[in-house]
């Protein structure tokens, strides 16, 4: 038995062969490694290094300086137990040139018998400032026969690994080796036979996987790390390819297999809201009305995106196609990402469609626990209602047998399997689908998340919104924003005051919205001061908001929780605390509170000095543009894909080479690449899909 596995060990390697099949792989190890996703030799040649270490130079100590992480030879002139607030072994080494410390803090008695006097070592760290001379702090080491050994350096750059516990950096490279020796040239190259953009001098994909698990002396180490390395960049197209074309796939699938209830969207059926509503649509809100209502009319499901700045009017687009859902003897959902938004979308669509006959339910994790049953009873029979909510829709006690439409507000807070979560709640058909978000989508982002999602722009805001003047102001100057703010709500006019915390904390100190409305109230009592934040009662937030709609508040103190969905037009001064603690997206949907009516607006950003580079950055985008779409796509270029598309929280599968920002310009030709591939079930899609794409069949319908 022990020759027959020994010999299956030594037997050539295919892309398939499980890893236990290398040597010193076992069962545990294997379990190891799968938890970053190495499964199979292949899985190793895409198992790419994040960082590398320039091992083929040989320093000498008296060019180093603080900083510097090098690669040095040199001799033990002694070792030093050290005592002081923590216990060292500090070794004194010594090349001709200079004198360096290497210090230890964590060593064994058979290490330190190791550092004789005239012992060599090769030493690899970075230098810092020691006592009296450079150190080197745990920098890795080798013990030398003599410096007859100092020239064996490496051949190439050092790769170092992403990794788990348990599975180390030696090891890994062992087995990418391995692997590179044996499995390489069996590794398929999908766009062998493609053509390429001919300037583009891509290199082939041996090529590339090579290079980059084994960078020849001399290469750029900074083009590497910062992924713009000719190497990584066809890596990256073939992943951005492969994105595109099974998204594609798999929604076209989802299209043509599902169906859905056809639905009646046209002037008859809008005429009775539009009279309700008191206002004329704007130009771009009809036309994507349109679009809708062709969507609507079809028996697959739509599956469309509405994007829109702050104060476009996404709510009457929603409203215009629940409204086709109800009348048709259907039911519709809504769901909202906060109990606050959920109560404002309730109030405003009750109120314009109410009076047309259809019941608007509120379903939240607020309501009471008869309340919900009562609810949920209803919905469960079928009766043709809106049901508006928070994630307490997609529980497994609510059913909607009859749901023909689900509109999710604010698509980037949910997560994918919420969202399918509410969209299996259609029992007999598949329902129609259209998200809203009034947070940009960059087209980088886009066009890897909904590949194929029909996409509609709200690119012209309602007659009569005045932009936002924004200005940022130091903490030290409290006491004059407080002083405006009183002046301006002196005049009439309205104001927010918004805080990122409830209560107080030790952790940060951003001072609570409760704290924050009382010192407001004291230095301002000629001012109707409000406070609104997440943890009061559905019924008391409610009172006061509808109180400062009213105009019987001057002043609401908030947390973040107004953000979205509220719409008081004369509020027209906003004054946001630590706003060097919020992203651009949450900024702007905050500073979209102000500037609804006529009057000229301002947001007021309070910050504590002193501020990072990033949060400097993000404040000059605040005070530069009111543009959410220009804003999105700073947004994305300072923080990353992650949060903009909601991925962080939803399992979406990643990208392991590509960036969305970075490798923004390949779009293109992954694009151009995807067309020629149109209509083709050949091995170029298949190699592509089973290469970079892992468990995209349970999103095709998110």
């Amino acid at each position: 038995m022990a020759s027959r596995i020994s010999a299956a060990r030594t037997a050539a390697l295919t892309p398939e062969a499980p890893l236990t099949a290398f040597p010193g792989i076992g069962e545990a190890m294997a379990a190891r490694l799968a938890q970053l996703g190495l499964e199979v030799a292949a899985d190793l040649l895409f198992h790419l290094p994040n960082r590398y270490e320039d091992r083929t130079r040989i320093w000498t100590i008296g060019s180093l300086a603080p900083g510097i992480r090098a690669q040095l030879v040199a001799r033990v002139e002694r070792a030093d137990l050290k005592f002081g607030r923590r216990r060292s072994l500090l070794v004194w080494l010594t090349d001709g040139t200079g004198r360096l410390g290497m210090r230890l803090f964590h060593f064994s008695k058979a290490q330190q018998r190791q550092f004789v006097p005239g012992q060599w070592l090769r030493v690899y760290g970075d230098a810092r400032p020691g006592a009296t001379t450079l150190e080197m702090a745990h920098p890795e080491y080798t013990l030398l026969a003599g410096p007859e050994d100092a020239a064996a350096t490496e051949d190439t750059l050092t790769p170092l690994y992403p990794l788990t516990q348990g599975v180390t950096q030696g090891r890994i490279r062992g087995l990418v080796h391995r692997a590179l020796d044996q499995v390489l040239e069996q590794i398929p190259d999908p766009l062998a036979s493609i053509a390429l953009e001919a300037d583009a001098n891509w290199p082939k994909l041996h090529e590339a996987i090579a290079t980059l698990h084994r960078p020849p002396v001399g290469s750029d180490v900074n083009e590497l790390v910062s992924g713009y390395h000719p190497a990584q960049r066809r890596l990256a197209l073939e992943e951005l390819l492969a994105h595109r074309l099974s998204l594609s796939d798999l929604k076209q699938r989802a299209r043509q297999r599902l169906r859905a209830r056809p639905l009646t969207l046209n002037a008859e059926t809008l005429s009775p809201l539009l009279e309700r509503l008191g206002f004329a649509l704007t130009s771009a809100q009809a036309r994507v009305i349109g679009e809708i209502a062709n969507d609507l009319a079809q028996d697959g499901p739509m599956m469309r995106l509405v994007q829109g700045d702050v104060g476009a009017g996404k709510t009457v687009i929603a409203a215009a196609a629940l409204l086709a859902a109800i009348q048709a003897g259907h039911q519709a959902a809504l769901m909202a990402p906060t109990e606050l938004l959920a109560e404002q979308h309730a109030l405003t669509l009750g109120h314009w469609l109410a009076p047309l006959g259809i019941e608007v339910v509120l379903l939240s994790g607020a309501r009471k626990a008869a309340e919900r049953r009562a609810i949920e009873a209803r919905l469960a029979s079928g009766d043709p209602l809106l049901a508006v909510g928070t994630h307490a829709l997609f529980q497994r006690s609510v059913e909607l047998p009859q749901l023909a439409l689900v509109v999710v507000d604010e698509q980037h807070r949910f997560g994918v399997h919420q969202r399918l979560a509410l969209l299996d709640k259609g029992a007999e058909r598949y329902p129609h689908q259209l998200v809203m978000t009034a947070t940009p989508i960059p087209r980088t982002l886009a066009m890897r998340a909904y590949a194929d999602l029909d996409t509609s722009v709200l690119d012209e805001l309602p007659p009569g919104r005045t932009p936002v003047t924004t200005i940022a102001v130091d903490q030290q100057r409290r006491d004059e924003v407080i002083e405006r703010v009183g002046a301006a709500c002196q005049q009439g006019r309205q104001a927010y005051w918004v805080c990122t915390l409830v209560e107080a904390s030790d952790q940060l100190d951003a001072e609570a919205a409760e704290a924050a409305a009382e010192r407001l109230r004291s230095d301002c009592p000629q001012l109707r001061v409000g406070l609104v934040h997440g943890r009061m009662k559905p019924a008391d937030k409610q009172s006061v908001m509808a109180a400062f709609k009213a105009g019987e508040l001057d002043l609401l103190v908030a947390t973040t929780v107004i953000e979205v969905g509220v719409d008081v037009p004369n509020a027209s001064l906003m004054v946001i605390e630590n706003a060097e603690r919020l992203g651009l997206a949450q900024l702007h949907q905050l500073r979209g509170r102000v500037g609804r009516g006529a009057q000229a607006s301002h947001c007021v950003l309070l910050y504590q000095s002193p501020l990072s580079q990033q949060a400097k950055a993000r404040l000059a985008v605040m005070r530069e543009t009111t543009d959410g779409f220009r804003i999105a796509e700073r947004d994305l270029e300072l923080r990353g894909p992650g949060e903009v598309m909601g991925t962080r929280q939803t399992g979406e599968v990643g990208l392991r080479v590509a960036d969305m920002v970075r490798d923004a310009d390949l779009l293109d030709l992954a694009e151009s690449i995807a067309a020629q591939l149109e209509g083709r079930r050949d091995a170029v899609r298949e190699v592509l899909s089973q290469r970079w794409i892992a468990g995209a069949e349970q999103y095709a319908r998110a």
